[in-house]
């Protein structure tokens, strides 16, 4: 059985950030991903500045490699009441089939492996783990989930939030469109959904919303949905009638949870979207991905190279840094979905908001967090 430092199972912004960072302290990281590079991923594709910093002290220049300064924001209803403001921090826009390439990219140069393979188990007996694909089996002294929203193997673990059906599911779609403002991130909201809308690196506008299954289930597919519903918005009524389609179909996910997950499951160091979903609001959860893995790597770097460091301290350490940094954003992410979601709740804020800017920078404030190093 081949053994590992550290295995990662999951490759995605949270994975590949943790295996740069582990590689780079001289670790040998195994890393399982489904699927190969480059690809899409259903994701807002847009970063928050905030981790811009760190990811250019591991060698990953975001703008560099062609994304697009944003430094915009707007929101609007559903029947057309909009405000705008600038981000504090701005941020990029980067697809994700970019993005996690030139992750992969870095850490394959760094010496990490990978595996294009499902993991079917992951066990811990003895102070190790055994993590199992369909052929082989293999051994590390730390494993770090970071697989996504959902997986079967939350089921495996005895998550909760597994065994419950979900009412959210989430569209992403490319599209050319001649006039939409490069540096403008914009969420709008419909029935029983909202969405965002920014440039990626190719000029193309990230069409990305999350719709609740009750609003959805009316009608026969996304292209009925969207012309039903989602274009009542004015502004996304605009859009789709100068908007051309990229992908030949939308891409979408379902059964999406925001529930409360714990950053630590028999011993396994949870990251990104594994370890908690915050609600979409400019980009802070490919931000807050990138920010656990940081966390995640300095700490399993500390009980790698540590003898007196033990697990108990480096799990601990873990939860209590994770929950000081994004506990608090997860839960006024879930306090905004239900203002989101409330007609009378979001016509009244955006009334506020156009008076005083500084409530809406004192709400993205509230789900954003300081650059980081």
């Amino acid at each position: 059985m081949e053994k590992w430092d550290i295995i990662i199972v999951g490759g995605g912004l949270a994975g590949l950030t943790s295996a740069i960072a582990l590689s780079g302290f001289g670790h040998r990281v195994l890393l399982f991903e489904t699927n190969t590079y480059p690809h899409h991923k259903v994701c807002g594709e847009y970063v928050s500045n905030e981790v811009r910093p760190y990811l250019e002290s591991l060698g990953v220049d975001i703008m560099k490699a062609g994304g697009i300064a944003i430094s915009n924001f707007e929101i609007s209803t559903e029947n057309g009441h909009k405000v705008e403001t600038t981000l504090p921090l701005g941020g990029m826009g980067i697809s994700r089939y970019l993005f996690d390439d030139l992750l992969y990219e870095k850490a394959k140069a760094q010496g990490v492996h990978f595996s294009f393979s499902k993991v079917s188990h992951i066990t811990y007996a003895n102070d190790a783990f055994i993590v199992t694909n369909n052929e082989q089996t293999f051994n590390a002294s730390i494993v770090l989930g970071a697989y996504g929203k959902r997986s079967s193997l939350d089921k495996q673990l005895k998550r909760s939030f597994s065994f419950k059906k979900q009412d959210w599911l989430a569209v992403k779609a490319h599209y050319k469109h001649p006039n939409f403002e490069p540096n403008l991130v914009a969420l709008h909201n419909f029935e029983g959904g909202y969405g965002g809308l920014s440039k990626t690196e190719t000029g193309a506008v990230n069409f990305c919303y999350l719709a609740h299954y009750e609003s959805f289930k009316r009608y026969n597919d996304i292209e009925a949905f969207n012309k039903a519903v989602v274009a009542r918005n004015p502004f996304l009524k605009e859009f789709f009638e100068k908007a051309e389609p990229i992908f030949d179909k939308p891409m979408a996910i379902a059964q999406i949870a925001f529930d409360k997950k714990a950053p630590v499951e028999n011993h396994i160091l949870m990251c990104g979207d594994t370890a908690g979903l915050i609600h979409p609001l400019c980009g802070n959860g490919m931000a807050m991905a990138i920010h656990s893995a940081k966390i995640a790597s300095e700490q399993v770097h500390r009980f790698i190279s540590e003898p007196d460091y033990t697990r108990q301290q480096l799990e601990k350490e873990y939860r209590k840094q994770w929950n000081k940094i994004f506990k608090n954003r997860l839960w006024f992410g879930r306090r905004l979905q239900n203002v989101l979601l409330n007609k009378t709740w979001m016509n009244t804020g955006i009334r506020v908001a156009k008076k005083s800017t500084s409530v809406l920078n004192y709400v993205i404030s509230k789900t954003h967090g300081k650059p980081i190093v």
